[in-house]
């Protein structure tokens, strides 16, 4: 199966952007910052695991890095 080298997401879920399009912009930016919670803390019990000997602030070192490399390879 060959794809395109340019494809970089999946195809949108229709229902869930009619759903947040409903919602206030303070409910929407509300929903955005709990997500960004959660995804910052699966990074941080990742980290946790991998390296149980680092202390909390290693840790959240290590997540800043995962972090500013993500932010790197955005287009």
């Amino acid at each position: 199966m060959e794809t395109d080298s340019r494809y970089r997401f999946d195809p949108a879920d229709h229902d869930f952007v009619r759903l947040r399009g409903r919602l206030s912009p303070g409910a929407r930016l509300q929903a955005m910052l709990d997500t960004r919670e959660w995804v910052v803390g699966a990074i941080r019990t990742r980290v946790r695991r991998r390296y149980p000997d680092l202390s909390p602030e290693e840790i959240n070192l290590k997540v800043l890095e995962e972090l500013e490399r993500a932010e790197r390879r955005q287009p």
